[in-house]
């Protein structure tokens, strides 16, 4: 069988670290942070005011980024890395440095139980881990408004580009004095990097492309600007009018101890359970079929709790949207042939993705007026008090 690409991954760094240890290879001090190429793009000045601040230098290798910014911007650095060699030249260096805390941890799990960074920046190492266990634990170790600033491979020096897929692929990792070791990244286009990053709430902000100054070498990064954002964005609806039975709908809410239900529309957008409500068909009637129709959920009318109505309008169109709340329900959501939205995930309420669709994020205030999700705004009449409910 073959090993995990996180498991080649740990293994090489391992190498790799024990190889500059044998070596003694001397650690340069650092006046600035190099993204991709020395000296080359912006520096650290794209990480903002750093004074006092709480900062994780994620795969900090020998540290010499951690430490540039503990004394010459004040900041309070967590540098993480899984290889013991890279731990031991960090601490070797910079163990007695105060406000620098070395960790010899897997990042991942470091993440999970951090208390919440200002900032968190990767010089190279994000492409090493896969993405879909990274996203989730950063996003939740990321205050509201806090900045995450990574570099990422683009194109090897072979001139080999971007995958549309999120997978991992073999590429070389060169040792100083001669020799390498194989590795597995995730070296993955913008638009698919910008993607995951909006499923877990953060918000791209600008991407930076950092090519080799070196001629013949058609290596390139980018360097990805993102913030998690204190109020979540949504899209607005289509203005084409609705076909002449459509312009009822209900979404339905269903939020329980793994979070909220939330799928991908094809179009991008992450939206509730729901749909339009059919000739002759109750609304909690339409709402135990649209979840089974898009999600594979069973829920019965009587489980259907009906919140209130929004009115807003689209194209000269008056919309009504009814939001409802499951209060129970039975199975596990899963894409359904021929649906529109798909890949159903839970979200915790203070995780929401970019992105909603608009009904739905004005379902969602609604339900919980406090939650910060920005939309156009709609009249909501709530059919009883106390709709911020569990």
């Amino acid at each position: 069988m073959a090993a995990r690409p996180e498991a080649v991954n740990a293994e090489a760094w391992c190498t790799y670290g024990d190889h500059h240890l044998r070596r003694g290879t001397v650690v340069p001090e650092a006046a600035r942070i190099d993204w991709g190429f020395e000296g080359a793009g912006p520096g650290t000045e794209v990480l903002g005011e750093l004074t006092g601040r709480r900062v994780l230098d994620l795969g900090c290798g020998a540290a010499r980024h951690a430490a540039h910014l503990v004394r010459d911007h004040g900041a309070l650095v967590d540098a993480v890395d899984a290889s013991a060699g890279q731990h031991e030249r960090a601490r070797a260096r910079y163990g007695s440095l105060p406000g620098l805390r070395l960790v010899l941890a897997d990042a991942v799990e470091h993440l999970r139980t951090a208390e919440p960074y200002d900032v968190i920046y990767a010089v190279n190492a994000v492409p090493y881990i896969d993405p879909h266990r990274l996203l989730p634990a950063l996003a939740g170790a990321l205050k509201p408004g806090g900045r995450f600033c990574f570099t990422v491979l683009h194109t090897n020096s072979q001139g080999a580009g971007p995958s549309e897929e999120a997978g991992a692929r073999p590429e070389i990792l060169r040792l100083a004095g001669g020799g390498d070791v194989s590795v597995r990244m995730w070296v993955l286009t913008t638009d698919l990097w910008t993607a995951l990053l909006a499923e877990h709430g953060l918000r791209v902000e600008h991407v930076d492309v950092l090519d080799t100054p070196e001629p013949g070498n058609r290596a390139s990064y980018r360097l990805f600007r993102a913030t998690r954002p204190v109020r979540v964005s949504s899209r607005p609806r289509t203005a084409k009018p609705p076909v002449a039975h459509a312009a009822l709908g209900v979404g339905a809410i269903l939020h329980g101890p793994r979070g909220l239900l939330l799928g991908r529309h094809r179009h991008g957008t992450w939206e509730l359970p729901g749909g339009t409500v059919e000739p002759g068909e109750s609304l909690q009637e339409a709402v135990v079929r649209e979840l089974g129709e898009e999600t594979g959920l069973e829920a019965r009318p009587e489980d259907v709790r009906l919140l209130g109505t929004l009115l807003d309008d689209a194209g000269g169109v008056v919309r009504v949207t009814v939001a409802t709340r499951v209060t129970a329900w039975r199975g596990k959501p899963s894409d359904q042939p021929g649906e529109s939205v798909g890949r159903w995930r839970w979200f915790g309420l203070d995780r929401l993705p970019e992105e909603l669709f608009v009904c739905s994020a004005q379902a969602l205030t609604a339900w919980r007026p406090r939650l910060p999700v920005d939309h156009a705004p709609a009249r909501f009449t709530p059919y009883a008090t106390g709709t911020d409910d569990s």
